[in-house]
């Protein structure tokens, strides 16, 4: 199955200047919980976001057209290598950034989305629209703003109609 996990504003903006937009740690906690022990696509950009590269108990793959190499992560050109490196069988998760996800859109089974309920301020990163008559909703969570976080959310999962 390929997962596409992002958090999203209203308006579609998910960074600034290669860093996430929110820091909100149920959502960090939910990422941890649901890519642990699987393969995680990303591209260069992202990777070196990271705070401490490689993510762990995970199998890292970054996107690179230049053949650059990354400490704990395998290296492909294109997505389509890296999906056709995957098992049938793989849990696969990609996790940005946007240029990675318009192009994984047409693949993804499933959206494991964070919808932020704000519109920031400054954005330069933006998930591609999708048409929600595409997918069905398979789970949501709603969540208010608390001490840790400073907007309300909405864990959603969004399965590809077949």
């Amino acid at each position: 199955m390929i997962s596409i996990i992002a958090a999203v504003a209203q308006n579609g903006a998910i960074g600034y200047q290669n860093k996430l937009l929110y820091w909100l740690p149920n959502d960090l906690k939910r990422f941890k919980q649901l890519t642990t022990g699987h393969t995680i696509i990303m591209g260069r950009l992202t990777f070196e976001s990271l705070p401490k590269g490689a993510l762990p108990n995970r199998r890292n793959v970054v996107l690179s057209r230049n053949g650059q190499t990354f400490p704990g992560a395998e290296t492909f050109s294109s997505l389509d290598l890296a999906l056709a490196s995957c098992a049938s069988d793989e849990e696969v998760y990609i996790i940005g950034g946007a240029q990675v996800y318009a192009q994984a859109l047409s693949y993804a089974d499933r959206l494991c989305l964070t919808e932020v309920h704000d519109t920031p301020a400054q954005a330069d990163a933006f998930f591609p629209t999708f048409d929600k008559n595409d997918w069905t909703e398979a789970f949501a969570e709603e969540h208010e703003a608390d001490e840790k976080h400073a907007f309300p959310y909405r864990f959603v999962d969004y399965v590809r109609q077949k």
